[in-house]
């Protein structure tokens, strides 16, 4: 075999090696392909394994068939209660519908633009009809779920089926965070305020009702000790009366010693008087002697 033949044999092999590359490809249980001849799309493939093509003629554009998901820029809302937050969803989507997603956006990348869009007009317009508090309870899954349906019916022009739209982030912008915060703060000093005021009333009516309430325990007890002290006196005079008519002198002698004791007592270092006074009368002949 000459060297022109060998060549011939070569340019043969790779020929065919080049014409079977071209006309063969495989699609993944992941994928779908749709095939374009001369620009045209003449088939979709839906079916994993190797398929056929012209060579030349025929381009294969594949699209992903597994969930996909993407996360919208972050952007100002005013709330159905004017307040604006920033938020920011992402959103999961599948392609279910791989010609006329060929037809409407071709790629992945115009495919997110046009989502981006459709979801973000849904999300503004449910958001501009609930109140911040709304997105803070147990609404929040319902309002994904009517933005995700709003979102859903708009993506099925390019055959994207929308399965999920969630909230990344939902904040209030900073100006408006420190507004709240500033009218927090001066309603909870506002409470503080009328809680000292209404604990200060409090405060006196405890204080006026413990005052009256000592007022009536003194006048009782003042009463009271005034009938005791009365009684204690009868006492001391009933039994002073029995113990005079017992021995008359000397209750007399003891009646003259509590004077010489409260006279001496009050009185200074020295005390001038007449030798013949009856207050010392006791001190010159003592008690009465009893009768023998």
């Amino acid at each position: 075999m000459n060297a022109r033949a060998l060549a011939s044999i070569v340019a043969g092999v790779a020929v065919v090696a080049w014409l079977a590359d071209s006309a063969l490809y495989s699609v993944s249980e992941a994928q779908e392909a749709v095939v374009v001849r001369l620009g045209k799309p003449i088939a979709v493939i839906e079916q994993p394994g190797l398929q056929v093509k012209l060579p030349l003629a025929d381009s294969v554009i594949f699209y992903e068939s597994r969930l996909l998901t993407f996360e919208l820029p972050i952007e100002e809302v005013i709330l159905g209660d004017q307040k604006r937050i920033q938020e920011q969803a992402y959103a999961g989507f599948r392609i279910v519908d791989p010609l006329r997603f060929y037809l409407s956006v071709q790629t992945m990348l115009q495919a997110q633009t046009q989502l981006t869009q459709m979801i973000g007009s849904s999300v503004r317009r449910e958001l501009g009809q609930v109140a911040l508090g709304a997105l803070l309870s147990n609404d929040r899954d319902r309002i994904s779920e009517d933005i995700r349906a709003d979102a859903a019916e708009k993506a099925k022009a390019i055959g994207v089926q929308i399965d999920e739209i969630r909230f990344h982030r939902a904040d209030l912008p900073l100006e408006t965070s420190q507004a709240i915060y500033d009218r927090m703060k001066s309603e909870r000093v506002r409470e503080a305020k009328e809680l000292r005021a209404q604990g200060f009333e409090w405060a006196q009516e405890i204080q006026a009702k413990a005052d009256a309430e000592r007022t009536v325990i003194l006048s009782e007890a003042e009463r009271q000790s005034r009938i005791t002290r009365g009684e204690a006196d009868a006492q001391a005079n009933a039994l002073l009366n029995a113990a005079y008519s017992r021995d008359p002198d000397f209750y007399k002698l003891y009646r003259s010693l509590q004077t010489y004791r409260q006279a001496l007592a009050d009185s200074g270092p020295t005390l001038v008087i007449s030798p013949d006074a009856d207050f010392l009368k006791s001190f010159e002949s003592g008690p009465a002697k009893p009768p023998q």
